[in-house]
């Protein structure tokens, strides 16, 4: 429909204001015709009324014989006024031996010739001087002749030309009508094949992708939409993926634990020291499961608006200083070294607990994952106008090309046996960079095994929500 309005406009209202600018322009210049024209004849008879001394002796039957056909041909009437403004002679009889004291006849007396068109009334009238050969290069006239001439064939010829232009808009209407309606429907079909198909898919009755070619922009809406549809499947893999690890993680401790309690169950004279030890493990299970959902409520927390977060300025120096602080024991344990440069003091607006936490993370994983012995995780804080970076490298086992693009999924393991020996959940690192991107920062990540592994996250200075 929008469609055929639109045709309907740019057809018709551009037609309408050609008709309209023709019928008149096709008026005015008959009008500027016929007064040229009674201006020429009137201007001849002017002079030979001047001649022939027709002001001061009107009674020339010549005269009144011309006078008598001008106004037949053009339907008018002519009035000649003499200097005393007295109207000597009159086609119509009806103001003859009367004085006429308009303006007209004064400024033409003057020397200003004048015409009018007067459209309500459709005739056209004139005044023209009267002046004898003696009297023309002094501009003073003996007398000044008024003319009225009829329109009406004018007006009959621009009726006939609006009533035929009235038919052919008439005809043109209707034309784009039926040209509206099947270039429409024409121009609307690949849309809705897009609807068809988005309706099929979403009951199921289509694959997975949909393509209408027809137009650049409905391959560009079908494309976007391929797009789309492969990112919501994307979304959705990883949803099961992740329930199902979920389920998996969340069962294993409660296997284990069960295993443990059937064991204790099924020896009623159990020895204390083989009773401490199951229960023993059944404790540290129970930490594991507390683990993995205190983790999983972590990132539940993180995927959540950015309107949760408590933006407060925080010293990332000392931020840093505190998290390295809280991690000595684990390193000294491990063996590793823990440094931590900073190159300048460092203010930002940041969430200081999830940001605290994302940084954490990062630096235990870097120390569980170093080397046996002697190994080393150097820290670095450097900002600029605008962002603070934080550098955490270490020495470490490194990580597979083919993994490094996958660290970041949830429960994700590069070495899934080695990962049960060292512990954790698997979500550490989803955790820090859902906690990094609701800052509107950035987080990579450069490794090479054997090698060691480098972090790089940048974090705006100023938060902007």
């Amino acid at each position: 429909m929008r469609i055929m309005l639109l045709l309907f406009v740019m057809g018709i209202v551009p037609a309408i204001i050609i008709e309209a600018v023709m019928v008149q322009t096709q008026e005015e210049r008959a009008v500027s015709q016929r007064t040229i024209t009674v201006q020429n004849q009137c201007a001849i008879l002017c002079d030979q009324l001047a001649n022939l001394g027709y002001i001061e002796n009107p009674s020339s039957e010549v005269v009144d014989g011309e006078l008598s056909i001008l106004t037949n041909i053009y339907g008018g009437r002519i009035m000649i006024v003499n200097r005393d403004y007295k109207v000597i002679k009159d086609t119509f009889k009806l103001d003859q031996g009367k004085y006429i004291l308009s303006q007209r006849v004064i400024d033409c007396f003057n020397g200003d010739e004048t015409s009018r068109y007067d459209k309500k009334n459709q005739y056209i009238e004139m005044a023209q001087k009267i002046a004898s050969p003696d009297e023309k290069g002094s501009g003073d006239a003996c007398g000044v002749m008024l003319i009225s001439v009829s329109t009406t064939e004018i007006q009959v010829t621009k009726d006939l030309m609006e009533q035929r232009g009235i038919l052919v808009l008439t005809v043109l209407i209707a034309a784009i009508l039926v040209l509206g309606y099947f270039l429409s429907g024409l121009l609307v079909k690949p849309f809705q094949k897009i609807s068809s198909s988005i309706e099929a898919l979403a009951d199921g009755y289509a694959e997975e992708t949909i393509s209408v070619p027809d137009y650049l922009e409905t391959e560009m809406i079908t494309n976007a939409f391929n797009r789309m549809m492969r990112r919501i499947k994307t979304m959705d893999d990883s949803r099961e993926e992740f329930v199902a690890n979920v389920s998996h993680e969340l069962k294993t401790p409660m296997a284990s634990m069960k295993v443990l309690a059937d064991a204790l169950n099924s020896q009623p004279d159990a020895p204390v020291e083989q009773y401490r030890e199951f229960m023993q493990d059944i404790s540290k299970e129970i930490d594991r499961e507390n683990q993995i959902i205190t983790d999983l409520l972590s990132l539940v927390k993180m995927d959540r608006k950015a309107q949760d977060l408590n933006i407060e300025t925080v010293n990332i120096n000392d931020l840093l200083t505190l998290i390295i602080r809280r991690l000595k024991p684990l390193a000294e344990k491990k063996n590793v070294e823990l440094i931590l440069e900073s190159f300048r003091p460092v203010n930002a607006e940041i969430d200081q607990t999830k940001i605290a936490l994302a940084f954490t993370n990062i630096i235990e994983n870097a120390i569980k994952y170093n080397k046996p012995e002697g190994g080393w995780v150097r820290t670095s804080l450097n900002a600029d106008h605008k962002y603070f970076y934080v550098t955490i490298a270490d020495s470490g086992i490194g990580i597979p090309k083919e993994s490094v693009d996958h660290i970041f999924e949830r429960f994700y393991r590069v070495d899934k046996s080695h990962s049960r020996e060292i512990g954790g959940t698997g979500l550490g690192l989803a955790i820090s960079r859902s906690a990094i991107v609701l800052h509107r920062g950035a987080i990579k990540v450069y490794s090479e095994p054997g090698e060691g592994t480098t972090f790089s996250i940048r974090v705006p200075l100023v938060y902007i929500a």
